[in-house]
C-alpha cells in the first residue's frame, strides 16, 4: 500500500471518507517529511508512538478538505489542530511540501502560490536542509537536519485546542502570542467568534472574549492559581499546571501526573472553555470541567462597582458593594436587571474625611486592568498607601502565598466581582466616614450576637454534659461498689465472669443457644474458651429484683452448694447485667437419675428455683432455707 511518490507516506485511494478513517487504523507511516517528498490527500504522517496523525480531512458533514493533525489510535476522529482553516480546499488535489526557501506549504491543483505556508524567513533555511516532523505530543516542527534546530513549530500556532506541554501567552520581546480560537461551527474549523487568551495590558489575566468584547475572566495568577477559574485549587492534584512570568514573558502550560489519562482543553464555538478526558472503556470524550456554568460568570453581569453572588437563589444576584447603591433603581428592584451597575451613594466624600475600607470576603477579585501591582508590600503597608490617593477605590493582596505579598490597587470602576464559594479572595473597599461607621456598628452587633450565642451554646452545653452526668452516676450508680460488695459478700473463691466472656460463649445469646424462659428471665447454654459448657441464667430487667435480692440469691446458692446439685460456677455483674453461671447438665442426667422424671416434664434444672425444688426433695425445711439464707 505504499505510493510511488514516496517512502515515507502511506497512500489510499479517497472513495468515502469513511474507508480513509479505516486506512488510518492500519496504516504504518513515517514521523517525517524530507524536501524532495510530499504528502497528498490520503498520506499521512504517523507520529513515532502512533499517538498523532497529519494529513488531509473533512469535519462534519462538510466536504471540504483541510490539513490537520488528530488522535491516531482514538475510536473518535477528534482534530486538534488546523493549517489552512481559513483557506479549505474544495476537493482532494491538495499536495503539502517543502519549497526551495525550507517552508512548509499546502498548495492546490499544483498552482504556483500555496493557499497556506509556515512563513519562515528564507535567511534562516533552504530546502535541502530542512525537515517536517510530528512528535508524540501533537507537535509538527521544521527543523534544520544538520544542527537539529527548530525554525517552526504548530505549537506556536495553536488553533482551538491546548495540547499537554503546548503553552498559552504571549513574548513582549518577539512580539508573539499564543491563544485559542474556536471554530466557526462543527463542520468549519475557520477562525470563530471566541478567543482565550492572556490581557497584555497592566497585569496579565485570562480572559475570553466573543468578538473582541469580555465574555469570561479567568483573572490573574494570585501566585496558587488563577482567581476565576473555579475548582483549580482541587484540579491541581489533577494536571500538573505551570506558569512564568515576567515584564516581558507570561506562559501557562499543562501536563498530566497520570501520563494514561488523554485529555484536551477546547474553545467552543458556542462560548464554552472546556476540558475533556477520554474514556477508553465507552470510547468517548467526557467533559471534566466547563466556563461558563452559572449567570455570574459571564464578564460584568452585574455591572460596575456590583458583586455577583450565583448562590443567593431567594434575593438578586446582584448586590451593590459597600459604599455604592444601584444606578439604576427601577431597573435594578423592579426588573432584576443589574446590567447598569452601581455608583457612589450621593454625598459620600471619601477623600480626606475619615474615610476607610471595608472588608469583602471570597471573591473573584475586580477585574485588575484599573489595577496598580506594588511588590514588595505587607497588607497594613498596602492600605496605607491606597488610603494616600484618593483616586485609589480598593485593595487586594497579590500573591496570596505565605501569608500575602504584594499589593493590588484599583483606581477607577471595579468591573466583574464575583462571589465564590472556595479559593476566593478579600477586597477592601474604600467608604466614606458614615459607611465605615455603619460597617463597625454592624460588626460589633454581629460579634456581640456570635459572642452570646456562644455563651448560650457553651451553657446549653455544660447543662447537657452535666445532666448527662448525673444521668449515667444514676444508671451505674455505685456499680464499682455494689459489684465489689458482692464479691465481699459472697464466697470468695466464687468466679465472676465479665459481660463479654459471657456474651462470646452464648453467641451474643443467640435464640438458638436459649434453652427455657421464665418470669425471672432467660436461661442460655454456652461454651467458654477452655470447652467447658455452661447454663447462664440472665435476669429479666423487669423481674423487679433488685441488687440485693441478688446477693441473696449468689450467697444462697454458694451456701448450697451440693454434689447432687447443679453446680454454681460463677456469676456476672455488670451496670445492669446480673447473670448467674451454672454448669450444663443435657437431658436425662440429674432429673432422670434420682427422680426418673421424664426429660419432657424437666428438660433442664440450672434455675435456683429447682436447685430449691431438689432441696425440698431432699427435706430441707423453709426454715432451714431461711437460716441458711442469713
Amino acid at each position: 500500500m505504499q505510493s510511488d511518490k514516496g517512502k515515507n507516506a502511506c497512500v489510499q485511494s479517497l472513495v468515502v471518507k469513511a474507508e480513509v478513517e479505516v486506512f488510518f487504523s492500519f496504516c504504518s507511516c513515517s514521523d517525517t517529511l524530507f524536501a524532495d517528498k510530499v504528502i497528498t490527500d490520503g498520506e499521512l504522517l504517523v507520529s513515532k508512538a502512533k499517538t498523532f496523525a497529519l494529513g488531509f480531512f473533512s469535519p462534519g458533514k462538510s466536504t471540504s478538505r483541510y490539513v490537520g493533525i488528530w488522535y491516531n489510535n482514538l475510536a473518535e476522529q477528534t482534530v486538534v489542530w488546523v493549517a489552512n482553516r481559513d483557506s479549505p480546499i474544495n476537493d482532494t488535489s491538495g499536495v503539502l511540501s517543502i519549497n526551495p526557501d525550507g517552508n512548509l506549504v499546502l498548495h492546490h491543483n499544483y498552482s504556483t502560490f500555496p493557499i497556506w505556508s509556515t512563513n519562515v524567513s528564507a535567511s534562516q533555511s533552504n530546502s535541502t536542509n530542512v525537515i517536517a516532523q510530528l512528535s508524540d505530543i501533537g507537535n509538527l516542527v521544521l527543523i534544520l537536519n544538520n544542527t537539529k534546530k527548530v525554525i517552526w513549530q504548530s505549537f506556536d500556532h495553536p488553533t482551538d485546542t491546548l495540547l499537554p506541554y503546548l503553552k498559552m501567552g504571549f513574548d513582549r520581546r518577539t512580539n508573539q502570542s499564543w491563544f485559542l480560537q474556536s471554530w466557526k461551527t462543527d463542520d468549519d474549523p475557520g477562525i470563530g467568534s471566541f478567543t482565550l487568551k492572556f490581557s497584555s495590558g497592566g497585569k496579565p489575566q485570562m480572559f475570553m472574549y466573543n468578538k473582541n468584547l469580555p465574555w469570561w475572566r479567568g483573572g490573574h495568577w494570585n501566585g496558587e492559581l488563577f482567581v476565576g477559574v473555579p475548582n483549580m485549587k482541587r484540579d491541581m492534584a489533577t494536571f500538573n499546571v505551570s506558569f512564568v512570568e515576567d515584564d516581558d514573558y507570561v506562559a501557562v502550560s499543562y501536563n498530566m501526573f497520570d501520563k494514561s489519562i488523554i485529555p484536551r482543553i477546547v474553545v467552543q464555538q458556542s462560548g464554552f472553555f472546556q476540558i475533556f478526558t477520554w474514556d477508553n472503556q465507552k470510547g468517548q470524550w467526557n467533559r471534566y470541567w466547563s466556563e461558563p456554568t452559572n449567570q455570574c460568570d459571564n464578564y460584568g453581569s452585574c455591572g460596575s462597582n456590583s458583586n455577583c453572588d450565583p448562590l443567593n437563589f431567594e434575593d438578586f444576584k446582584c448586590t451593590c458593594l459597600p459604599g455604592f447603591e444601584p444606578k439604576f433603581p427601577r431597573d435594578w428592584y423592579e426588573n432584576r436587571d443589574g446590567s447598569g451597575g452601581c455608583v457612589r451613594k450621593k454625598g459620600a466624600s471619601v477623600c480626606g474625611n475619615g474615610e476607610g475600607f471595608v472588608r469583602v470576603e471570597g471573591l473573584k477579585v475586580p477585574d485588575i486592568s484599573v489595577a496598580i501591582v506594588k511588590s514588595g508590600l505587607n497588607l497594613e503597608e498596602c492600605e496605607k498607601e491606597c488610603l494616600r490617593n484618593c483616586s485609589c477605590t480598593a485593595y487586594s493582596v497579590a500573591d496570596v502565598r505565605n501569608g500575602g505579598s504584594g499589593c493590588l490597587a484599583w483606581h477607577g470602576n471595579l468591573m466583574d466581582t464575583q462571589k465564590l464559594s472556595d479559593q476566593g479572595q478579600d477586597l477592601f473597599v474604600r467608604v466614606d466616614a458614615v459607611e465605615l461607621a455603619n460597617y463597625y456598628r454592624k460588626s460589633k452587633g454581629v460579634l456581640a450576637k456570635k459572642r452570646m450565642v456562644a455563651v448560650l451554646v457553651a451553657s446549653l452545653l455544660a447543662i447537657v454534659i452535666l445532666l448527662s452526668y448525673k444521668m449515667m452516676q444514676k444508671l451505674n450508680k455505685d456499680s464499682p461498689r455494689e459489684e465489689n460488695d458482692v464479691q465481699s459478700n459472697t464466697h470468695p473463691n466464687l468466679p465472676f465472669f465479665n459481660f463479654k466472656t459471657i456474651m462470646a460463649a452464648t453467641r451474643n445469646f443467640s435464640h438458638e443457644n436459649k434453652l427455657g424462659q421464665g418470669g425471672f428471665g432467660s436461661v442460655y447454654k454456652g461454651c467458654l474458651v477452655n470447652g467447658q459448657e455452661i447454663a447462664v441464667k440472665r435476669l429479666s430487667k423487669d423481674s423487679g429484683q433488685g441488687t440485693e435480692e441478688f446477693k441473696n440469691e449468689v450467697t444462697l446458692l454458694v451456701k448450697l452448694q451440693h454434689r447432687n446439685l447443679v453446680r454454681l460456677l460463677g456469676c456476672c455483674f455488670e451496670k445492669e447485667e446480673r447473670m448467674l453461671v451454672y454448669e450444663y447438665l443435657p437431658n436425662k442426667s440429674l432429673d432422670f437419675f434420682i427422680f426418673g422424671i421424664p426429660s419432657s416434664i424437666y428438660s433442664f434444672y440450672p434455675q435456683s428455683e429447682i436447685n430449691l425444688h431438689l432441696n425440698y426433695k431432699y427435706e430441707y425445711p423453709s426454715n432451714m432455707l431461711h437460716e441458711t439464707a442469713t
